[in-house]
Formats: C-alpha cells, sequence, structure tokens
C-alpha cells in the first residue's frame, strides 16, 4: 500500500510539474514572418489572416524581417524550430525566381520548407501607354505581336529591375511569341510605371493592382492578362494564354512552416487558415488588393511550388538574369 501511495504521489507531482509546461507551449503566441517590409500586399494579407486565425490558433505575431529580395526571411522560418511556433511566408520571388538568380542561396527552396496552404494569387496585365497603343494603332495581344514582327527591335518595355516579375513575363512573352523588343530595367516597380506613363516606354508587365487605377482612368491600355484564365476585376481583358498556349506567370504568395514540422501541426494550421481564406470577409477585403484567395491542401501547394520552381529555371537562365 505504501508502494502504491508513493507512485501514486509521484505521479501527481509529476503532473503538476507538466501542466506548466504544457500551458506554455498551448498559449505560446505563433509567429508569421514576412520577408517584406511592411505595409505592402502581402504584409496587409499576412495581418488580416492573423486576425482570423485568432480563435483558432490563439495569438498570431507578424514579424517582418525584410531584405535580400525575401531571402532573409525566407532563411529565417528555413533556420526556425519545426515546433509550429513559426512559419512564414512563401513568394513567387523567394520560392521559385530568386533559387535561380542569386548564385549562392541560404536556403533550399525545395527541401527546407514544409507547405502548408498557397493564400493569394494577384494578375500580372501587359499594359501599353494608351496613346502610344492608339499612335501604333495597337488594340489587341496579336496586333502588338504582328507590330513586332514587322518592326524589330523598335519596340521596348520596362521592369523594376532585372530579374523582378515584370522583366522575366517580358522575356517569357518575347521567347513565345517569336518577337524582340529591347528590356529596361529601372530601380523599382514605380519608375517603370512612371516611364510607361511619360512614354518612355512602350509596354510593361505590371502587377494588376498597381496598374489599375491608371488602367480606368484610360492612360494605360490593357491588353491582356498573365492568368490562365480572365481576371474577375477586368473581365473584358483576355488572358495573354488565348494567343500564347499555356502563358501564365502570376504573383502568388502562402503559407510554410520549417521543413521536419510534424504533418499533425501541418494540418492544424492548414485547417486555420483554409477556412480564414474561405471567409466572404477575407474574400471582400482581398477584391479590394484585386487579390485572389487561394485556399489549398499543403499537398496542392508543395506540387504548385515545385512545379513553379521548375518553371522559373528556363526563365531565369534564359534571360541571363543574374543579382550577385
Amino acid at each position: 500500500m505504501k508502494r502504491r501511495n508513493l507512485i501514486l504521489n509521484s505521479m501527481a507531482a509529476s503532473a503538476a510539474l507538466a501542466a506548466p509546461a504544457v500551458f506554455a507551449q498551448a498559449t505560446r503566441p505563433l509567429r508569421i514572418i514576412v520577408p517584406y517590409a511592411p505595409g505592402g500586399p502581402i504584409d496587409v494579407t499576412a495581418r488580416l489572416l492573423a486576425e482570423r486565425v485568432k480563435d483558432s490558433l490563439g495569438t498570431v505575431i507578424i514579424e517582418n524581417r525584410p531584405g535580400g529580395g525575401g531571402n532573409i526571411g525566407a532563411d529565417a522560418v528555413a533556420r526556425a524550430a519545426p515546433d509550429g511556433a513559426t512559419i512564414g511566408i512563401a513568394a513567387v520571388a523567394t520560392h521559385a525566381i530568386n533559387p535561380w538568380l542569386f548564385t549562392k542561396m541560404p536556403y533550399d527552396a525545395a527541401k527546407d520548407f514544409a507547405p502548408i496552404t498557397q493564400m493569394v494569387r494577384v494578375p500580372n496585365v501587359l499594359v501599353m501607354n494608351a496613346d502610344t497603343a492608339a499612335r501604333l494603332q495597337i488594340n489587341s495581344l496579336r496586333d502588338l505581336i504582328a507590330y513586332a514582327k514587322a518592326n524589330p527591335a523598335k519596340l521596348n518595355y520596362g521592369s523594376g529591375g532585372n530579374g523582378s516579375a515584370g522583366h522575366l513575363a517580358g522575356e517569357m512573352f518575347k521567347r513565345d511569341a517569336g518577337i524582340f523588343a529591347v528590356h529596361i530595367p529601372y530601380n523599382g516597380g514605380n519608375p517603370a510605371q512612371l516611364a510607361l506613363l511619360s512614354g518612355q516606354l512602350d509596354f510593361n508587365f505590371d502587377n494588376l493592382a498597381t496598374a489599375a487605377p491608371n488602367i480606368r482612368s484610360g492612360k494605360l491600355k490593357a491588353l491582356a492578362v498573365t492568368t490562365l484564365a480572365r481576371s474577375p476585376s477586368l473581365p473584358d481583358v483576355p488572358p495573354v494564354a488565348d494567343t500564347l498556349k499555356g502563358f501564365s506567370i502570376d504573383t502568388w504568395w502562402g503559407l510554410v512552416a520549417p521543413a521536419g514540422t510534424p504533418r499533425d501541426i501541418v494540418q492544424k494550421l492548414n485547417r486555420a487558415f483554409v477556412a480564414a481564406l474561405r471567409a466572404p470577409e477575407t474574400k471582400t477585403r482581398f477584391a479590394g488588393m484585386l487579390a485572389e484567395p487561394v485556399p489549398s491542401t499543403a499537398e496542392e501547394f508543395g506540387a504548385f511550388m515545385k512545379s513553379e520552381l521548375a518553371k522559373y529555371e528556363k526563365v531565369v537562365k534564359a534571360s541571363g538574369a543574374k543579382v550577385d
């Protein structure tokens, strides 16, 4: 009897000691690392979702770790403990473009992360200066391609820099259309758009959210969107894929955990964030930024990132772009 009581007392003492640790783990805030500065669309969408998952996941802290084209923040996620306490944003730059753009990478985009869910897709759009389009009598994507073929090297296009999404979209377009246009890199997307608006450039591939106000005002003419299907935000503008089969180059981002994070934790995170992405309020808020929620399974997001990594390997190598 004394031995039995001793064992029971020992078990009770162990449980009492373990309880605070379990409680501390359960109430530890979830940290989402955003590899870009505050205020941008990726940061804003992360904060919106953080608010919506509080009831299921508890307190969520957003930590901005900008720098290195997103590589610094992504590396912080890769190096975090795989215990579900730290997750982060994976974007087209950090997980599809940068691995081919940078000579040395601090992480392996294919091996160092556990996908949770895709979050967002934002179309890019091929736009021309409206006055230039009228002067050259270009009213469609086919018109642009025909003019470029009839006038080799007379067209130019701009981007936010070598290796940027706009640059790579332009190179894909030139390759698939069989045309040539001079690429003029700028130090950021805004200077490139200003050059287009002033007539210094003939066309750009721009983020739809950025270009939309000038499209609506008539300063820019939208010829095509880069998604495979039409965008609800520009229903009258056809996709490039209607003319160049299979053309697709979107801006996207999603959530990942460090590699080795247990599957049950990944699934719990997936359920919480997918529910938040499907909420009508989320769709309304994202629509205001011309962003489309794309909830997915972890497996679907993993397969998508793998395909994007392979796609951009060809595009970046063909462009010759390098950062270092």
